[in-house]
């Protein structure tokens, strides 16, 4: 992955590769009723992510980063707009068609790691693989956990680990099945430094061994320099900006 400007387009809604869109979001707008009052979260949003890309959106707490990418992965719909996800149409499909479009290709890392309590790690690994097309077998989610660094952890609980162990158990967790898209919302959020930056090496290695498109929303300005692309979220819209215009603020 290259630091380099020749990386960096334009537009918010392009991108530097040949290769064909994984999701592609035109005109989205998101907009939330507080009592008599309307709140636009997002206006008029565009992006066109290719497949194989890694994508940074970075802004401002409060800006909108968690929202948009909600409604890019259709957990969330928008309020006008299209958003289309692995060639479909998203506001033509329910909630059960979306979770199915998603099941087996869609990956998730959160901040917050997302663990259900009451299952081991290997348990809470395998979930994906019990809901994907793609069923696996216990065998596919104890060698993720041994690739993460957990082979010997595969019956604990998240109590029983680390913050920097969940957020393993939540990467290999989001790869079990092979996904051609993940997403990642602030996955060093509530790791230290130290930790933080060991999380996001075994990410982004990962995620270059299997080639699976990565959008990620961070306020950290050095993992963002790390994907193809960096956008800035702000005012309701993306624009593009390189690594070397990055100050204290996102």
């Amino acid at each position: 992955m290259s630091d380099s400007s020749s990386s960096y387009v334009s537009a918010p809604y392009a991108h530097a590769s040949s290769a064909p869109s994984v999701l592609k979001a035109q005109s989205l707008c998101k907009s939330v009723t507080s009592g008599e009052r309307s709140l636009t979260i997002l206006h008029e949003l565009s992006l066109d992510v290719a497949a194989g890309e890694s994508v940074a959106i970075l802004g401002k707490s409060g800006s909108g980063k968690s929202t948009l990418l909600g409604l890019l992965a259709g957990l969330d719909t928008p309020t006008d707009g299209e958003l289309t996800l692995f060639g479909k149409q998203l506001s033509r499909l329910d909630e059960d068609g979306r979770a199915a479009l998603r099941a087996g290709r869609v990956g998730f890392v959160f901040q917050n790691f997302q663990l259900l309590p009451s299952l081991s790690a290997l348990e809470n690994v395998l979930l994906p693989l019990e809901i994907s097309p793609r069923v696996g077998e216990s065998q596919t989610a104890q060698e993720w956990l041994a690739r993460v660094g957990l082979g010997e952890r595969t019956s604990h609980l998240p109590k029983q680990l680390s913050g920097g162990e969940q957020q393993r158990v939540a990467i290999a967790r989001a790869f079990v099945t092979d996904p051609e898209l993940v997403f990642a919302d602030e996955p060093t959020g509530n790791l230290d430094p130290d930790t933080g930056a060991q999380v996001i090496d075994l990410l982004f290695s990962l995620n270059q061994e299997a080639g699976t498109t990565l959008i990620l929303v961070t306020h950290d300005h050095a993992l963002a320099r790390r994907c193809n692309r960096c956008l800035r979220l702000e005012n309701g819209r993306l624009t593009p900006f390189t690594p070397e215009s990055l100050g204290e603020d996102a």
